[in-house]
């Protein structure tokens, strides 16, 4: 097999070359050049990264397109590509790391003369092997096995061939570097599908506590490419299995051993990752990757009773709550959090055929959002298949789609009324205030309940016959609109939950 070299990078090698520097294609590019054209494996290079004797001011030299904003020799060359991964190359001296001082960043680095002492500097062996292609065909621009020099000091290609993780050097020296990599050989190792070396792993941990003093935006970055995998389920299990999760997620491992009811055959910690696998099989994004993994870390906590008959009462409201605070911790944006929080929040809804109304699929629509009724069914496909059911997306759900469909013109939000808060003022002929937010809240109610009275000659009318009555009045009545329990929360659903143990 061969790989194919972007024209921005064999353009940079071949200018540094043409300078009178040496230049070496370093880092994952050349450990997945190796996997396809060694090992035939369908892989497909990425983060092309150049290491040279050049200085930092040669660099610049060579490229006056670039930047140069660090002390870690790493030059940033402008390409003009169209391609967001080559706008920038990254083209790094050769070095050496000095004395780390916070477990993630070296407090001086030394520019030395050799490619050799650079590879000796880096994390693991797979990662720590480099490619000479100065027989590289530059018109043609593919790499094959006949025209590249490979540089392999630690045994890289071996741990390839061997699909193993290992450390360079001394495990726990790489790892009191930079703690980062303490995750990183995790995700490696689902992301390769590789195992991680035994002395490698034992370092792991032994060394985990190191972890807390990486900084939280860096834990996410990797816990997010672990959760992005394809083989996530097993980095889940990895991460437990290392000392690792409870820095990261330490809320998931209150599920370990803590066993379900006669509906479950798995513990709360089995089924929430087995939720996780499932949404990877099926290549779900990872906003629904990561509300199932976290659809039931409520559980725990609410658990009362044991056995066949224990129950775990509003486990989705505590674990909303729940996944807030671990995405806040972990500095995830504002929206991700809010997207997943909502997910596990509403992953329970109930529904089945002829128990649930057109109104109740209206106010089901209200609560949750169209927007997310996709994403929300994809995690009760997870819940299930997690649990050992064998059929993920029942008859129900397929008639729930079907309800949804016959009412998605309905009004659902105040948005969608005949009339808006502007209208209201100026039939009453007052100004803005809470009073127009209690009319609406009521009349909505009232819409979700019979669309026909969405007209503005029927709302005009409300309005007007509402306007008259007391502030104290009319607050009662949009409390009392805004706490009507939907369909889907109250009546039957209750009964239904109280006979299975589920709320």
């Amino acid at each position: 097999m061969i790989a194919r070299i972007p024209k921005e990078v064999k353009e940079a090698l071949r200018m540094l070359e043409g300078a009178g520097y040496e230049a070496y294609l370093v880092g994952g590019c050349v450990r997945d050049v190796l996997r396809k054209v060694v090992y035939g494996e369908r892989v497909e290079p990425k983060d092309w990264d150049i290491a040279t004797n050049a200085k930092p001011v040669e660099i610049q030299k060579v490229f006056p397109e670039s930047v140069y904003e660090n002390s870690f020799g790493t030059v940033g060359v402008k390409t003009g590509s169209e391609d967001p991964a080559l706008k920038i190359l990254e083209v790094t001296t050769f070095r050496l790391d000095g004395e780390y001082g916070d477990a993630r960043h070296p407090k001086r680095v030394e520019f030395v003369s050799t490619i050799e002492e650079d590879l000796s500097r880096r994390d693991f062996t797979v990662n720590a092997i480099a490619l000479n292609l100065t027989k590289l065909d530059f018109v043609k621009s593919f790499v094959k096995r006949s025209n590249f020099q490979i540089i392999d000091l630690f045994g890289g290609q071996k741990d390839l061939e061997k699909k193993t993780v290992r450390a360079v050097g001394d495990p726990h020296k790489r790892f009191r570097e930079d703690a980062l990599r303490l995750m990183r050989v995790v995700r490696f190792a689902v992301e390769l599908g590789f195992a991680i070396e035994a002395k490698t792993l034992e370092a792991v941990k032994e060394q985990a506590g190191l972890l807390e003093e990486i900084s939280k935006e860096r834990i996410r970055d990797e816990f997010t490419k672990i959760i992005t995998s394809e083989r996530a389920a097993e980095g889940i299990i990895l991460l437990e299995d290392t000392g690792l999760l409870k820095y990261i997620v330490s809320e998931l491992r209150e599920g370990i051993g803590c066993s379900q009811n006669k509906h479950h055959v798995y513990t709360v910690f089995e089924h929430n990752v087995r939720a996780l696998n499932y949404t990877v099989e099926k290549k779900y994004s990872f906003l629904v990757r990561l509300a199932s993994l976290l659809h039931d870390v409520g559980k725990p906590r609410v658990k009362r009773g044991d056995g066949p008959d224990s129950t775990f009462y509003n486990h989705e409201v505590v674990g909303a709550r729940m996944t807030v605070k671990i995405m806040d911790r972990l500095h995830f944006p504002k929206e991700v959090t809010e997207k997943v929080a909502h997910l596990v929040r509403y992953h329970l809804f109930y529904y089945n055929v002829g128990e649930v109304t057109e109104a109740g699929i209206r106010r089901f629509l209200a609560r949750v959002g169209p927007e997310n009724v996709g994403d929300l069914l994809k995690v009760r496909e997870a819940d299930r298949i997690g649990s050992g059911v064998p059929k993920a997306f029942p008859y129900k759900l397929r008639h729930l789609l079907f309800m949804i469909e016959k009412v998605k013109r309905d009004p659902i939000s105040p948005k969608m009324l005949k009339v808006n808060g502007m209208d209201i003022m100026e039939i009453l002929e007052v100004k803005s205030g809470p009073k127009i937010g209690w009319i609406l809240s009521i009349l909505l109610e009232e819409v979700l309940d019979d669309p026909k009275k969405n007209s503005s000659e029927y709302l005009g009318g409300r309005v007007k016959r509402l306007g008259a009555l007391s502030d104290k009045e009319l607050k009662a009545l949009s409390e009392k609109a805004r706490a009507v329990k939907e369909e889907f929360e109250g009546g039957v659903e209750n009964e239904i939950k109280k006979k299975y143990y589920v709320k």
